[in-house]
């Protein structure tokens, strides 16, 4: 394990251990727009500055709160809180991502961690996706789920034309509103589908633990699947209703 996965355990074990016994009221207050459009709360900012305790070190960062952070020659992408909105409703699915891009462009490390459940999923360099929990020190690869019954839809509320018609095809799906979470979780479920404004800190780590399944990516969709007619039948669909 790298020294860089090793601090991004570290920082999501220290925001883990803060909010074990619930949030802060404070944590809850809106502050300022983020740099990714979105209005931050004291507690995406809360995990933010952990982050940057931890991994400053390693390069600039690149949040979604602040925009860029630091110097150095490699760029460290974070969604500190992903999913905040779930977590500032009490809604038991958030976590974090961080990816790591060196020098030369490439993505060399990528975490995500669901801070509900401790399950983290990471990759560095040339090595195998791994999954564990947090406070442990054991790694296995990730989880599959070969016939999973339903599929995760992030942004589902705003394409009801597609949901029709994903369902008259019996493709299930949750939409639970966590898009790194969901594709961390790819290969538990029959597919993971975005559609909508593509942004770096919701995609950079998860896409990177998706390596070896079916991946589309588009300028307004994603699709993820163990299966590649399942991933072909959705971007029909989409294609279809677009026409």
């Amino acid at each position: 394990m790298t020294d860089f996965i090793q601090a991004c355990i570290k920082a999501n074990e220290e925001i883990a251990k803060a909010l074990e016994d619930g949030f802060d009221t404070s944590l809850f207050e809106k502050t300022v727009v983020g740099a990714g459009g979105d209005v931050s709360s004291r507690l995406d900012l809360f995990a933010e500055e952990i982050f940057v305790k931890y991994l400053a070190s390693f390069g600039h960062i690149e949040s979604e709160e602040s925009g860029i952070i630091g110097e150095g020659e490699s760029k460290i992408i974070i969604d500190p809180i992903d999913g905040s909105a779930n977590a500032l409703s009490g809604f038991p699915f958030y976590g974090t991502s961080v990816a790591k891009v060196n020098q030369d462009g490439i993505l060399d490390a990528a975490m995500v961690c669901n801070l509900v459940s401790g399950d983290i999923f990471f990759k560095a360099e040339s090595k195998e996706i791994q999954q564990g929990k947090l406070f442990s020190t054991l790694f296995h690869e990730p989880s599959v789920v070969p016939n999973a019954e339903i599929g995760l839809f992030e942004k589902a509320y705003a394409n009801p034309l597609l949901v029709a018609a994903l369902d008259t095809q019996g493709l299930k799906f949750r939409a639970p509103g966590a898009i790194a979470l969901s594709l961390a979780y790819a290969r538990t479920v029959k597919y993971v589908l975005f559609m909508g404004t593509f942004r770096i800190y919701d995609f950079a780590a998860g896409l990177a633990l998706c390596e070896g399944l079916e991946v589309i990516v588009e300028e307004d969709y994603v699709i993820v699947s163990k299966e590649k007619t399942v991933a072909q039948k959705i971007e029909q669909l989409i294609i279809e209703k677009k026409q």
